[in-house]
Parts: C-alpha cells; sequence; structure tokens
C-alpha cells in the first residue's frame, strides 16, 4: 500500500530548527513539531516546495542553513512553470477563500492539491488550516478537479 504524501510548509521547518523559545506557545508548537519529526514522518513521504525553499534561506545564515539541512533530500514541486497550479491559485484568492495579502498561503494549498498531496502540514492557522475557511478551500479543490488535501498541523496528524 503507498504511503500517503505530505507538503510540508514552511511554518513546520521554523518551528522544527529554531531555538528554544521563552514564548510557552511557541514553545509547545516546537515541541510537538519535533515530537512529530521523530516518531511519525517516517510513516509518510514528504515534500517541500521551490517556495518553501525560498522561504527557508532567507534570515540569519546559520538558521537558514539548519532548515536547509532537515530538508535535503526531499522531492521538490513546483520547480517548472505550472499552469494548473496558476489557475488553482487564482480561484482561491478570486473566491476569497485565501486573502490577496497571503498569495503564498494560497500558492502552498494550490500545489499541494494539484500534485495529490494527501495532507498539508502547517502550523498556518490564519490562512490555511483556518477552520472558518477550510470548507471553502476544499469546495474549491474538489470544484477543480482535485483530491481534498486535509490541512493540519504536527499535534493533529499522526501515526
Amino acid at each position: 500500500m503507498p504511503r500517503e504524501k505530505v507538503y510540508i510548509e514552511t511554518s513546520v521547518i521554523s518551528f522544527l530548527t529554531a531555538r528554544p523559545s521563552r514564548d510557552v506557545v511557541k514553545l509547545a508548537k516546537q515541541e510537538l513539531t519535533r515530537n512529530w519529526w521523530e516518531k511519525s514522518r517516517s510513516h509518510f513521504d514528504l515534500y517541500i516546495s521551490v517556495a518553501v525553499l525560498d522561504e527557508i534561506r532567507k534570515g540569519d545564515p546559520e538558521a537558514a542553513q539548519r532548515r536547509l539541512d532537515v530538508v535535503a533530500g526531499f522531492p521538490v514541486l513546483g520547480a517548472g512553470s505550472d499552469d494548473a497550479v496558476e489557475s488553482l491559485l487564482d480561484q482561491l484568492l478570486s473566491a476569497g477563500a485565501v486573502p490577496a495579502e497571503a498569495l503564498l498561503d494560497a500558492y502552498h494549498i494550490a500545489i499541494s492539491a494539484v500534485h495529490g498531496m494527501s495532507f498539508l502540514l502547517t502550523w498556518n492557522c490564519k490562512h490555511i488550516n483556518n477552520a472558518t475557511q477550510k470548507h471553502k478551500i476544499s469546495a474549491i479543490i474538489l470544484n477543480a478537479g482535485y483530491s481534498e488535501v486535509v490541512m493540519a498541523t504536527p499535534e493533529e496528524l499522526w501515526r
């Protein structure tokens, strides 16, 4: 039986590799992410995108290298122009499922759906894993002819 495919969004990589936070909520997310990484990731096929690589390269060079190291060898989606991703991205934005100022978040959703991911793993609960928008996002994905992508945090996606 093939393993389910998980698209790892930038926030997960950031929480995984960051130095322990003094903020208790951020620290809890860091621990949940590390636990998922250690105990559950081996049950899935993991993917990132060119956009994730672009995001994790930014900032402090040492921190960027830690982020790049954890995704070394992962398959990278979106290396070329993809009309299907652009089309779904436009649909997500024009329907208001994702606000225009969150273009990159809409891209993560679109590339996940077009490439047949089972899950989109994220800590972004404002625009991606947002309970009030998930039904709209799913309807657009399904209406465009793709399978639903389950958006989840590391806390929610255990095997």
